[in-house]
């Protein structure tokens, strides 16, 4: 039988509407005790997803950061004699109503951060946090004031402990900074330009960075991007275990002092080592090796005829140090210490300066394409005070034209760049005026002719420069044009 469509149409809809209307009246009849299961397993649902928040981190490690202030004496105004002129007063007013009574200089204010270490009140923060600081004193998370007493810094790794006069303080405690992974998430706490304890949140951008490119501090640096600004030196970078991982101690920015995402923090087995000393001794204590040293490029790599832009490459050696005792030669790579890589220059310097004087460290280097083990008894490394000064001398020469320098001899060895043509090849190497060429290919050079003869013998290769810059000898791969 053939159902016309409207028909069809009303009897669905009527049918559908009694059926909503039975389960309306379902509904309204139901027992109370099945409304109420509605929003309790609603809520059961929620509890089951899985938290966003690291307030419980947070509630751990904040008593533990502390702000520090650091205060120091600046230097008196000095007011011109003509100033005390009743003439110019007269235009000018009193000079010396800006000057504190008995002629004392405005006092200068550091603000930083800092983590308690220990519950008898040992605090760690940066070293330029308290530099030159005359009266220290610290605030503590629950408001209470405390007079410090700086117990020992280290400038080389921007480090600093202080005491307060306390006990039972709340303690962070340090994790394994080398089990940190690139990806991490982590929390940055401190008091960021004086407004009051903050925490922000990133991760592990990258580890092993350093800022210093003379080399003339220890720096291993753990990269993060959650924000760090003035104020926040010395605090605390914590994983999501509530580890200190990290002391929080420089930015870059573009903006002169901005937080753009690119935070450096001082790991917590440095900070740990350093602390240590400083607690025990007052002061830090680090191993020599006595080698001059530089990254493996691909360009040296290729010069070197070794496969592995890995390693360190030893560029000089200290007559009568650890290194030439040890039977390290120039030209060495050096692969690993103590079992442990190093790739590039800045890990292997840590490592030995980790390690105490007069301990004894593997060494595992790279010699005519062997790997070699060797043994030295590390020194103590002193601060150098100056730089060795380089002899001139000599007449002018034409030398390494190839190259686009001009040389002349150098009373010590080698030649002497007098001049570096701007776009050559030597400029975009790097060279620069007074820089001495003391061996090209692997031969020393006593000449401008040696050098041109080792720039001609070397074809289409790099040509392979050992250079002395300020004392300090390097090589350097140049592609003539």
């Amino acid at each position: 039988m053939r159902v016309n469509f409207r028909s069809r149409t009303a009897l669905v809809l009527t049918i559908s509407a009694a059926i909503s209307a039975l389960t309306i009246l379902a509904i309204n009849v139901a027992p109370h005790s099945s409304s109420a299961a509605a929003p309790q397993s609603s809520s059961a649902a929620r509890s089951a997803l899985p938290t966003q928040s690291y307030a419980d981190v947070v509630d751990r490690v904040a008593p533990a950061v502390v702000t520090i202030h650091a205060a120091r004496r600046g230097r008196a105004p000095q007011t011109p004699d003509f100033m005390n002129d009743p003439m110019f007063r007269q235009f000018f007013g009193n000079p010396n109503r800006a000057t504190p009574r008995g002629g004392q200089a405005p006092k200068e204010t550091a603000l930083g951060s800092g983590v308690i270490v220990s519950a008898d009140g040992h605090i760690i923060t940066n070293h330029h946090v308290v530099d030159g600081a005359e009266e220290i004193s610290v605030d503590l998370n629950d408001r209470r004031h405390f007079d410090a007493k700086l117990i020992g810094s280290d400038s080389l790794s921007d480090l600093a402990v202080l005491k307060i006069e306390a006990s039972n303080l709340p303690v962070l405690s340090l994790g394994d900074s080398d089990k940190v992974r690139v990806g991490d998430i982590c929390l940055a706490v401190g008091n960021p330009l004086g407004i009051g304890e903050t925490v922000t949140m990133g991760i592990i951008s990258a580890k092993g960075r350093s800022t210093d490119p003379d080399r003339t501090n220890f720096e291993d640096f753990l990269q993060t991007d959650a924000a760090i600004n003035q104020g926040n030196s010395g605090g605390a970078l914590v994983n999501t275990q509530g580890e200190l991982i990290g002391i929080n101690s420089q930015i870059a920015s573009t903006s002169g002092g901005g937080n753009i995402g690119i935070g450096f923090a001082i790991p917590s087995n440095m900070a740990r080592n350093v602390m240590d000393q400083l607690t025990k001794n007052g002061k830090v204590s680090r191993g020599r090796l006595g080698v001059g040293i530089q990254d493996i490029t691909p360009e040296l790599a290729k010069s070197f005829n070794v496969k592995d832009v890995r390693g360190v490459l030893v560029s000089s050696v200290d007559a009568g140090g650890p290194a030439e005792k040890a039977g390290i030669k120039v030209e060495d790579i050096i692969l690993q210490v103590n079992g442990m890589r190093t790739d590039d220059a800045n890990s292997l310097r840590n490592r030995v300066a980790a390690s105490s004087p007069g301990s004894d460290i593997a060494i595992t280097v790279l010699r005519d394409g062997h790997e070699q083990q060797l043994h030295a008894k590390l020194t103590e490394l002193k601060e150098d005070t100056e730089a060795p000064a380089s002899e001139g001398g000599g007449g002018k020469e034409s030398g390494g034209g190839q190259l686009g320098v001009s040389v002349e001899t150098h009373r010590g060895g080698g030649v002497t760049i007098t001049d570096v043509v701007p776009g050559s090849a030597a400029a975009e190497a790097g060279l620069q005026p007074d820089d001495v060429i003391l061996e090209v290919n692997h031969q020393a050079v006593k000449s401008g002719a040696d050098l041109r003869e080792g720039v001609k013998n070397s074809g289409s290769r790099p040509t392979l420069l050992l250079v002395s810059r300020n004392g300090k000898s390097s090589f350097i791969a140049v592609q003539a044009k």
